[in-house]
């Protein structure tokens, strides 16, 4: 069944899209949290962040909130509020909305949103998603959090570069998703896809820092690879970053799919993106509660002076650069 968005019109089918949902749309954010409080912001393009040949709709959904509210939970705050704002061309009928919203409301109740907007608007150039989310947190937790200092260990929640690979696996089938009849047997990468199509945010990666009166003094939600992460990282504190090779977390199945495709697994993990895993930093002096307390993080390095840059240490103890797109002008687009 296909019903044309226009045979319902937009503020009938905003309000089909949230009945039985437990929201209401609060297109005004009423924002009656104490506390300190926290907004971010993001946009998704069709065609450059995300293909529908082969990612389901309701992933999509799923995917775009955790990619937003990631940003608030790196800042040490809990999501309250999300507004989506949709942009949509004619090729996209009420059900493939609907589809995309149910992915968004499952998101939405595993992390305790409490206001939820919703505005549909047309579209020239396929689906554009544009997302707001505000956090609050208590003004004791955000005063208790230290500033970053040199030596500061640097935490990774889980592992990096599956993303990457899940990727490439569905550019390199796409051709075999677009024949009639005929889907590739994908079943033996299925971890590797599960990281790019259905990524995961646990909801309690703020309260389990609260809870342990363990404090983080900086958060980067990972969304374009270690990389980009560890150098935004570096701005953010104003000082030297380093990465330790050896205790990069990356998954058996991430090296053999990078073996496959003729790919670094370690490229991968840099240089990839949308793991959706948090890099926190945290005074040394909670090394042995982060060792005892968080045993499924990953200590992968360590905050530096700021002359040292941000660099990926070899076993071999060779510092080598991090760069990663965005931070170097091409010529192209350099400033004369």
């Amino acid at each position: 069944m296909r019903t044309e968005l226009s045979s319902i019109g937009k503020e009938a089918a905003i309000e089909r899209l949230f009945e039985g949902s437990g929201f209401s749309n609060s297109r005004t954010i009423l924002l009656n949290e104490k506390g300190e409080m926290c907004a971010a912001h993001k946009i998704m393009l069709e065609g450059m962040d995300f293909d529908l040949t082969y990612t389901p709709l309701k992933h999509l959904g799923y995917k775009a909130v955790l990619n937003v509210i990631g940003e608030v939970y790196a800042q040490m705050r809990q999501p309250s509020a999300l507004s989506v704002n949709l942009g949509i061309s004619s090729r996209f009928c009420y059900e493939d909305i609907e589809s995309f919203w149910e992915g968004v409301l499952t998101a939405a109740k595993e992390h305790g949103i409490k206001q939820l907007a919703l505005d549909l608007n047309p579209s020239i150039n396929g689906l554009c998603i544009s997302l707001s989310a505000i956090g609050a947190q208590k003004k004791t937790v955000i005063s208790a959090l230290p500033k970053a200092k040199n030596m500061d260990i640097i935490c990774l929640t889980g592992r990096v570069g599956a993303a990457y690979m899940g990727l490439h696996i569905l550019e390199r089938e796409k051709v075999a998703f677009n024949a009639d009849g005929k889907q590739p047997d994908l079943g033996k990468y299925k971890n590797v896809l599960a990281s790019y199509l259905n990524p995961e945010v646990k909801p309690n990666v703020v309260s389990r820092f609260v809870e342990a009166k363990t404090w983080p003094a900086n958060g980067i939600f990972i969304t374009r690879g270690l990389g980009d992460a560890a150098l935004r990282l570096a701005q953010q504190t104003g000082l030297g970053v380093k990465i330790y090779l050896e205790k990069i977390p990356i998954s058996t199945q991430t090296f053999e799919t990078a073996e496959e495709l003729g790919l670094d697994p370690v490229t991968a993990a840099m240089n990839g993106g949308e793991d959706y895993q948090f890099l926190f930093t945290l005074p040394i002096e909670q090394h042995e509660i982060i060792r005892k307390d968080f045993q499924d993080y990953d200590i992968v390095g360590h905050l530096a002076q700021p002359e040292v840059g941000a660099v990926i240490v070899t076993p071999e103890g060779a510092e080598i650069p991090i760069h990663a797109q965005g931070y170097t002008a091409t010529n192209e687009n350099s400033t004369k």
